[in-house]
């Protein structure tokens, strides 16, 4: 079984490879002093330094477990096609939902970069799946436990 692409766009891979470069610099770094200086008091059973910089460095180390997995199996967005013709990946879209008269705007990204506070939402959500591919004036339907809602594209941007 081919193991699933983590698809990002080149802001996206930025952060990521900005994120573990840190990671497994700076960070290291600290950790490593911190923990120094926690085993110089002593007794390393009832410290609490020397155990929460040993935790801190667990999750330091799992976090760039994960980025290296992300970053080999990483498929860049081309957002060098400046087309607003249909919503794909990378696509701003502003959309309005109709029941509620409500317009929206949002930016389909990767699973790996959606993040609903920031206005990005994942091309594998309901929303952004029935979004890509749709063009302007088009009106897409989301299946939805409180029934379907639909939304009409306003407006694609880059």
């Amino acid at each position: 079984m081919e193991e699933k692409r983590n698809i990002l766009t080149a802001e996206g891979l930025k952060k990521y490879e900005d994120e573990l470069n840190y990671l497994k610099g700076e960070k290291r770094k600290e950790i490593a002093q911190a923990i120094k200086e926690a085993r110089a008091q002593g007794d390393l059973s009832e410290n609490a330094e020397y155990q929460a910089a040993k935790d801190e460095q667990r999750l330091v180390e799992g976090r760039i477990e994960e980025l290296e997995a992300i970053l080999t199996n990483v498929e860049v967005v081309d957002e060098s096609d400046d087309a607003t013709d249909v919503v794909r990946i990378g696509s701003k879209v502003k959309i309005k939902d109709i029941e509620y008269d409500e317009d929206l705007e949002y930016r389909i990204v990767g699973s790996k970069e959606a993040n609903t506070d920031a206005g990005q939402i994942s091309n594998e959500s309901p929303l952004g799946h029935a979004l890509l591919g749709a063009t302007v004036g088009e009106v897409v339907s989301v299946a939805a436990p409180v029934g379907e809602i639909k939304y009409e594209v306003l407006d694609i941007l880059k």
